[in-house]
């Protein structure tokens, strides 16, 4: 009987701790550790991705700085290394940077939206989704699902205008507001410009866009592979962003398109797969709407590490040029490099404007004001739309010209 007693004793005494670890694990996922103070947005930043390399990682790094006063990074989704990547390339570098931003920052990390806690009531939630283009229109639906009222979507938004198309409707049938990551829209050499053209009649106001690829065919092969939805829908979208934005442009209002032949180039090359692929390794033309305005595009994947945004007179005569980054954005990409030595170069020429974004759009968040100049889901339509629309030209316009090597 002695021996029956102590052994329901044990049995109870086991039913207890394994009660209590059960509840502990409870508590642990479903406790807020990061919190937002008074007048911030809780942030779930989806898709973190290498350090040093992944454009979520430096959203992050922003975040935790305190550069964003609005947005206060609680929570970070990040599927790959704390997955199968975990033990491979960046592995090991995501996991020091997760237990010291665990540590540091009491941010919570997980592998789905499916795990991070439940939004506090009265809670601001916002996601900023950094992920691969076509994980995008799952993810914002998940992260409604997770309860957040505003998505910070990265360029393009997703693969397809109708794929964007069905997560405007998605969105809006839940009362979620979606904003691009189109941070030229906010750049000071775009706003500069613009400004210029305004105060001088007949202006016409040409962006360009470069990029520092080696001008050979391994160089632009791997770049035409690892980008192959095409120039017009990745390098040269934010140009396309700012046209819908400030121009009017849409493929409805365009009312032609005049291709400078003689600096466009098309090409196809093998990428390291071995097959081939065609795309422009650089593009110029001119965009004219039926509603007057007219405006240009120059974008060239070996033109150097310089955009800059230019305003020519009625005779084509250069009159402005402001540059991307300017003296004043060297200066604070010299800090950012020692801080982060082996970063992206891109990530500081464009630190303030990736600030400006996030700051504008949490803010709208936590106060329902509009995020001035940020690029809507609409924008994203219409930019990706012109990038379809302009694609098939420009390549039957320069058909004649292809090269391959």
């Amino acid at each position: 009987a002695k021996l029956s007693a102590a052994l329901a004793l044990n049995e109870s005494l086991k039913d207890t701790l394994r009660s209590n670890i059960q509840q502990s694990k409870i508590k642990k996922k479903y406790t807020m550790v990061a919190t937002p103070g008074p007048g911030q947005a809780e942030v779930i930043l989806v898709g973190c991705g290498c350090p040093l390399r992944g454009m979520g990682w430096y959203h992050a790094v922003q975040m935790l700085g305190n550069e964003c006063p609005s947005a206060k990074l609680c929570h970070i989704v990040e599927p790959w290394f704390l997955g199968a990547g975990a033990s491979g390339p960046g592995g090991a570098e995501f996991a020091e940077f997760k237990s010291k931003t665990e540590a540091d920052h009491q941010v919570g990390f997980y592998k789905s939206l499916a795990e991070v806690p439940p939004v506090a009531d009265g809670g601001k939630r916002l996601a900023l989704i950094s992920g691969r283009t076509m994980d995008n229109p799952r993810l914002l639906g998940e992260s409604i699902a997770a309860g957040c009222t505003v998505i910070y979507l990265e360029k393009p938004g997703a693969p397809t205008v109708k794929e964007l198309e069905v997560m405007k409707k998605q969105a809006a049938d839940a009362n979620v507001s979606i904003c691009m990551g189109y941070n030229k829209n906010v750049c000071k050499y775009v706003r500069n410009a613009r400004e210029f053209a305004a105060a001088n009649k007949g202006s016409h106001v040409t962006f360009v866009s470069n990029n520092t690829y080696e001008n050979n065919a391994g160089s632009l092969g791997e770049c035409f592979e690892r980008n192959a939805e095409g120039m017009l829908k990745n390098m040269a979208i934010h140009e396309l962003a700012l046209l819908a934005s400030f121009y009017d442009v849409t493929v409805d209002n365009i009312e032609s398109v005049i291709v400078d032949k003689d600096f466009s180039s098309m090409q196809t090359l093998p990428g390291p797969s071995g097959k081939e692929f065609t795309d422009f390794d650089k593009v110029k033309f001119t965009i004219k709407t039926k509603t007057g305005k007219a405006v240009s595009v120059q974008a060239d994947r070996c033109g150097g590490d310089t955009s800059y945004a230019m305003v020519s007179d009625a005779d084509g005569n250069e009159k402005f040029r402001h540059s991307m980054p300017d003296e004043e954005d060297k200066a604070n990409v010299s800090v950012l490099e020692a801080k982060y030595p082996g970063a992206m170069p891109y990530f500081f020429s464009q630190d303030p404007d990736y600030i400006t974004v996030k700051e504008r759009v949490a803010n709208m968040c936590v106060t329902g004001e509009e995020a001035k100049d940020i690029a809507t889901i609409d924008i994203a339509i219409a930019a990706l739309s012109v990038g379809e629309y302009l694609t098939p030209l420009m390549q039957k316009e320069l058909s004649g010209t292809v090269a391959s090597q």
